[in-house]
């Protein structure tokens, strides 16, 4: 099949979705498409087997897309809607597979051309406006309904967790829904440190808790930081490593850690290529995902459930529909308890040996590259077959 893929974010980058999307890509160029690739103009440029890239020209002023709605992607989406419509004009595609609020795009483009689309949720976009914008509550009833819409005029919809599978259901469900977890970035098997990322040498005094991701401020940093002040007062030698994020994040982070009076025991590592990801994760004693909002499972849980590192997260859906009490050590979403949480797991050898053994015998079972291709195979089955009886 002709396959176009909306991807609207900057493309590549080395976070959640466009990992998720460089998946999708190359299992389709794998499976035989013709793929292209329309997606912002900003990201690294990669090459994979039967996918062409084409981006929306640059916009002045519209540079550093954040993760979430922003005023700039809705920018760039009105771009990428001229874009789509030019693309379609000129090649007939069989199919469009469209993340995230490009289904809006698939959608009115299906209206007017009459090519299916896959749905590719990667979130609620009605929850995840109302919890950015919490005045837009009044419109949630609108946006849901939206939302339903582009839902049922799917051809089928990819989901990436049991909670986004159970929103589009609701929706509709006599729709074909797949889910898809994200996987683990680690090669199989944990190999002995390398050297490639070295903490700073002050982290050697102390046990080590690490988080990797971005600072948006859904990732519950704050909750994190204010937590540690309690994990300190319990195990005062205890040390917090944060990896990744821009720069602006890390300096905002950094002074709110000096006013916290953590700062000597918190270190910003800032952004690390995914490549020393395994070798980070390695020089740890406790993961952490401090996660306060969103549907949707972070990518990250499923590396560091792999990383033979134990889990503390917090106890809210976006961990629980993937982990439960005996593959993570879970904690309500309070500083207080997540920093005893952490002093206590910190302390305890026995109990960070036996969940992180259990983790990761777990996500090699569910949660691998191979598992996912296994599981969108399933899925792209029953849309190839759709899309053949449409033709017909």
């Amino acid at each position: 099949m002709r396959i176009l893929l909306l991807a609207p974010h900057p493309f590549f980058q080395a976070r959640g979705t466009p990992l998720a999307v460089r998946t999708v890509l190359e299992f389709l160029g794998s499976r035989g498409h013709e793929v292209d690739l329309l997606t912002f103009h900003e990201g690294e440029d990669v090459q994979i087997p039967n996918c062409r890239v084409f981006r929306i020209g640059n916009i002045p002023g519209v540079r550093n897309i954040r993760p979430g709605f922003s005023f700039k992607k809705v920018v760039c989406d009105g771009f990428m809607f001229a874009k789509c419509l030019r693309m379609v004009r000129r090649r007939r595609y069989d199919l469009i597979h469209a993340v995230e609020e490009s289904a809006f795009i698939a959608a009115a483009v299906q209206a007017i051309t009459g090519i299916p689309y896959v749905y590719d949720m990667d979130s609620s976009l009605a929850e995840q406006l109302v919890e950015a914008y919490p005045g837009l509550q009044f419109a949630f009833p609108s946006l849901r309904r939206a939302e339903a819409l582009a839902v049922r005029r799917s051809m089928g919809v990819l989901t990436v967790c049991a909670a986004l599978e159970d929103v589009a259901l609701a929706h509709a469900p006599e729709k074909t829904v797949g889910r898809v977890e994200d996987t683990t970035l680690l090669p199989g098997g944990m190999r002995p440190a390398n050297g490639e990322a070295r903490l700073p040498s002050a982290t050697q005094s102390g046990p080590i808790a690490m988080y990797v991701g971005n600072l948006e401020h859904y990732q519950g940093i704050d909750l994190l930081l204010e937590g540690f002040q309690h994990t300190l007062a319990r195990l005062p030698s205890a040390h917090l490593v944060i990896v990744g994020g821009r720069a602006d994040d890390v300096a905002f982070y950094q002074a709110r850690a000096n006013e916290l009076g953590i700062a000597g025991q918190t270190h910003f590592l800032g952004p690390r290529p995914v490549a020393q990801l395994e070798d980070l994760l390695q020089q740890s004693d406790v993961v952490v995902s401090p996660r306060l909002k969103g549907l949707n499972t972070p990518m990250k849980v499923y590396s560091y459930l792999d990383s033979g590192r134990p889990l503390l997260a917090t106890r809210l859906r976006t961990h629980t529909q993937v982990v439960d009490d005996r593959t993570a050590y879970l904690v309500d979403p309070e500083p207080e308890a997540l920093g005893i949480g952490l002093a206590t797991l910190l302390a305890d050898p026995e109990l960070r040996n036996r969940l992180a053994r259990q983790a990761k015998a777990y996500v090699q079972q569910e949660f691998t590259p191979e598992a996912a291709r296994r599981k969108l195979g399933n899925f792209y089955t029953m849309m190839e077959t759709k899309a053949a009886e449409g033709r017909v």
